[in-house]
């Protein structure tokens, strides 16, 4: 009996009855347990092997990605009810254009499919409220796959307790150029320029008295005050110039020069709030499917000194919370081993 016969009759199995109710206990059960323990606040996925599938099992292309999108239903729904926030999927790269006319166009038409079937009111995000994010490059989309994109973003805006990020079309590098491209752009943008309240007489008259640190008036003080005394009288109600106040260089004159932002100022935190994910939290788990061990330009700039990277021989099709369960459960361990760590020190 071949492999898809054998496919076709676990299913069939599994769709009976008993067994089915059986394993909808087995699955709340492990999953309610999962919530006892420490839970990954954000989990990002490598959706890989959806046409190896399709060859193994001798189907259609477009059907291994059609399975693969039911898989990513069954993954999202244990990932909400164990109490994930984001979740994250590498959706299509923009290096997936290379590929034959046929199947990118066939991914797209099924991208609008499957964006409504989530969005919809009732279905999956609706029952977790999770809201869609598309994270990529837009402009390189077509215009009916972008308006399914705002439909499904509009229906589940007003859900805020979860995020489904599908970067489509991405790469981590685009994203980091893109970001830096912003970051310039902020950077590059004139600060408000703040009025002055007084003039440069004014401010000599009163540095002077804070030097003498009598107690006469700057007018007295000041041999030049005569020349300046309609300056003085409007300005009469400023305040006192701040021994600590910047050099008078560095105040911007009513109407003059541009000032910008220092760039010394740019950190690892001024880029993260110019990424696709700004707002999201850092990323606890990253997950890839097929047994290939490379991260193919995805979350490069995200994945830090604590995330924790699955690399798993299951192909997505088939993937399910039975080979999610033992990822989710050592890295419960590897976090309670941390916290035992601290403790001790």
């Amino acid at each position: 009996m071949s492999s898809l016969h054998l496919s076709q009759v676990r299913k069939w199995l599994l769709a009976s009855p008993p067994v089915e109710w059986a394993i909808r206990q087995l699955r709340e059960l492990l999953v309610g347990a999962l919530r006892q323990g420490p839970v990954p606040k954000h989990v990002a996925f490598v959706m890989d092997g959806n046409r190896r599938f399709a060859r193994s099992h001798q189907i259609e292309v477009v059907e291994g990605h059609n399975l693969g999108s039911e898989a990513l239903a069954r993954i999202l729904e244990v990932c909400y009810k164990s109490g994930v926030k984001v979740v994250t999927i590498y959706a299509f790269s923009i290096e997936n254009f290379k590929r034959s006319k046929y199947e990118v166009d066939a991914l797209m038409d099924m991208g609008k499919v499957k964006l409504h079937q989530l969005a919809q009111h009732g279905d999956l995000l609706d029952k977790y409220g999770a809201s869609i994010r598309i994270l990529g490059q837009r402009d390189l989309l077509k215009p009916d796959l972008l308006e399914a994109i705002n439909k499904a973003a509009e229906l589940t805006s007003h859900n805020s307790d979860a995020v489904l990020n599908v970067c489509c079309p991405y790469t981590s590098r685009d994203e980091m150029a893109t970001a830096i491209r912003r970051t310039v752009a902020d950077y590059s943008t004139p600060l408000q320029a703040e009025q002055r309240p007084f003039s440069e007489a004014r401010i000599a008259q009163n540095t002077l008295s804070q030097r003498l640190g009598s107690n006469t008036s700057p007018r007295e003080c000041s041999p030049s005050a005569t020349l300046n005394a309609d300056t003085e009288e409007s300005g009469s109600s400023s305040p006192t110039l701040n021994p600590e106040s910047p050099p008078t260089s560095d105040i911007p004159h009513s109407g003059g020069e541009s000032i910008y932002a220092d760039p010394e100022t740019i950190t690892a935190q001024t880029l993260d709030g110019n990424l696709y994910t700004a707002g999201n939290p850092p990323l606890d788990l990253l997950v890839r499917t097929s047994g290939v061990e490379r991260l193919s330009d995805f979350m490069l700039w995200q994945c830090h000194q604590d995330t924790e990277i699955a690399f798993l021989d299951t192909l997505w099709p088939d993937f399910d919370l039975w080979h999610l369960l033992p990822v989710l459960l050592e890295w419960q361990w590897r976090q309670r081993k941390k916290g035992l760590f601290k403790t001790k020190v």
